[in-house]
């Protein structure tokens, strides 16, 4: 399937690349590229979840887990659950973006959504991407149907963020199979899977191997322990799944004896991505939600609607819910174009693999920005609705609950905020990103004479100037930091948090300012909205940058060597403030007009 609907192709950057060269707006994939294939999946997943799954949800939050199994077989008979899987085995083979507008519609069914997730993103994509032949001819079949659900097996009761810290061991026997013993934790269809891939330490005398495994229920010793009482995701199964002397044959080694990381961290890349777009979405129908409810509430003789102080949340909901979706789709476009670039057979999942690996940075930004911007959008959805948003009656008090997990699964926003400087740095130090040079090259220009400021016109070309001061701020402030810690950088966390903060904003704020663009130079209805949501995304960012770079820079510097860094830069920072109250206006009445989610 193709990746856009023009003649023009999706640029390729490698990741992590974008904080270092500009982009051209319409070589960057946007919602408003995809094409009739793309809008049919889309309906197909909207009417299955409108359908099917929220009329079942009283059943699912019972725990009534044959009916989770009836909607994956639904799923299945939709074509939903082999999107990412090569024909020859039994799949579809489609884009990445068709895999992520797939988990965008899921959003609205959270428990449900979290089921499918587990059974397609965490058991089949490591299966596709890692299994044998052998593997995947005994299993793909009947989980591409149904037949069978999947869980993935990673956490345990003492290593939730380190992963790679599992007391589960797995002893070769002599005939060649493993003795697997442990438990694991907080398993998504836990209680009711008939298949896991479970990560454990093989044990032998050269020590201890991290790896995974592909265990069947059906195997002697395999047991679920009792549903966890959560605070949301009811609807979905989560449990324990204890291991005593469990023997796995040889032929269901995952992958290499001590590459278990390779296939955790690579499948989570990919479900971290996943996870952001699921987040734009949910957030999409939360705007809906709220803009219909804004609309027919009265108070004071008027709809809520018409006040200041509720446009403002709808137009903020609005706006960042437009970057997150920019980022994403952003993302996915590359994704596909660097697979689609890369000469390989289509049943071979090396390129994906790669391409996975290469966009992890993107990947962790995605997670964490739509995660964090559905929380603050569910928690606005509340608000609005006043009371009625605290009790049942309305589902907004549901979306809340299941969503605050979010921000724990995949990998916490903490881990992921380290992950982002981190990996940027040592793709630096290894010399696959120019960013040493580049922030060497920054810190002489900031410390030199002022230059004149960059011309250009244009309905953004404020915003793409103030995008360039974003990236030359966050250049400069992981600059100084490499240079200021050496190695010792991941050990001073508050300081790759800071930095994670202007990241986020920096990629954010860009895709946002390149889809607007792109809206506006093809002259699409909406384009003058797109350039609303932009403009306010960006001056807010400014100040948010603005002060994740002062803590940042007082947290390694003082004296002197500090008022420097200070001043270098405020001088990045001279931006004129856009009227955001009025932006904001215009795209909340256009979101009570339309009942939903204007862009």
């Amino acid at each position: 399937m193709s990746t856009t609907t023009a003649a023009t192709p999706v640029s390729i950057l490698r990741g992590g690349e974008w904080l270092l060269r500009s982009s051209n707006p319409a070589e960057v994939f946007t919602p408003e590229r995809l094409t009739e294939e793309h809008r049919l999946i889309a309906k197909t997943v909207a009417d299955f979840v409108d359908k099917d799954a929220l009329p079942l949800l009283d059943r699912l939050e019972s725990k009534d887990w044959s009916v989770s199994r009836d909607l994956i077989r639904h799923a299945a008979d939709l074509g939903l659950l082999g999107i990412d899987v090569a024909e020859a085995h039994g799949g579809l083979g489609l884009d990445k973006v068709t895999s992520m507008i797939v988990s965008e519609g899921m959003a609205r069914a959270a428990s449900f959504g979290a089921t499918f997730g587990a059974h397609v993103n965490l058991m089949i994509l490591p299966l596709s991407l890692f299994g044998t032949e052998d593997q995947k001819r005994r299993y793909l079949p009947r989980l591409l149907t149904g037949e069978i659900v999947g869980a993935y097996c990673l956490s345990e009761p003492g290593s939730g963020s380190d992963a790679l810290g599992a007391k589960t061991k797995a002893v070769r026997q002599a005939d060649g199979s493993f003795v697997l013993n442990g438990e694991k934790m907080w398993i998504t269809n836990g209680g009711f899977a008939d298949l896991y891939i479970v990560f454990a330490k093989v044990v032998d005398e050269a020590g201890e191997h991290f790896s995974a495994f592909i265990v069947e229920r059906a195997f002697p010793g395999v047991t679920s322990g009792k549903e966890e009482h959560k605070m949301g995701l009811h609807g979905s199964s989560t449990t324990p799944v204890i291991l005593q002397d469990v023997k796995v044959p040889a032929a269901n080694l995952l992958g290499e004896i001590g590459k278990g990381h390779k296939i955790a961290f690579n499948v989570l890349n990919f479900a971290r991505f996943k996870l952001g777009a699921m987040s734009g979405g949910g957030a999409r129908g939360a705007i809906a939600e709220s803009a219909t409810y804004a609309a027919a509430r009265k108070q004071f003789g008027r709809p809520i609607a018409s006040f200041g102080a509720i446009k403002h949340k709808l137009g903020e909901m609005i706006v960042r819910t437009y970057a997150v979706e920019s980022l994403t789709y952003r993302t996915a476009g590359m994704i596909d174009a660097r697979i689609d670039a890369t000469p390989h057979d289509p049943a071979d999942q090396s390129a994906a693999l790669a391409t996975l690996e290469e966009y992890a940075i993107e990947a962790s930004i995605a997670k964490v920005a739509g995660t964090e911007t559905l929380n603050f959008v569910l928690d606005e959805n509340i608000q609005i609705h006043g009371g009625n948003g605290f009790v049942r009656d309305y589902p907004a008090e549901r979306h809340y609950r299941d969503s605050r997990v979010n921000r724990i699964f995949e990998g916490t926003n903490e881990i992921n905020r380290l992950l982002i400087p981190g990996m940027l740095a040592r793709r630096a130090v290894k010399g696959d990103l120019a960013i040493i040079a580049a922030a060497k090259a920054l810190q002489d220009e900031l410390l030199g004479p002022p230059a004149a400021p960059p011309s250009g016109d244009g309905p953004l070309a404020g915003e793409c100037r103030a995008v360039e001061a974003f990236k030359k701020a966050a250049l400069m402030v992981l600059g100084l930091a490499m240079q200021t810690y050496g190695q010792r950088l991941a050990d001073e966390q508050e300081v790759l948090m800071h930095l994670a903060d202007m990241l986020m904003d920096v990629y954010a704020g860009e895709s946002a300012v390149l889809r607007a663009t792109a809206s506006t130079e093809a002259g699409l209805p909406r384009a003058a909205l797109h350039a609303d949501a932009a403009r306010v995304f960006v001056s807010d960012a400014g100040a948010r940058i603005e002060t994740a770079g002062r803590e940042a820079l007082a947290a390694m510097l003082d004296g002197d060597t500090l008022r420097t860094m200070l001043t270098a830069l405020r001088r990045l920072f001279k931006l004129t403030p856009a009227n955001t109250a009025a932006l904001r206006r215009r795209l909340a009445d256009e979101a009570v007009a339309r009942g939903g989610y204007p862009l």
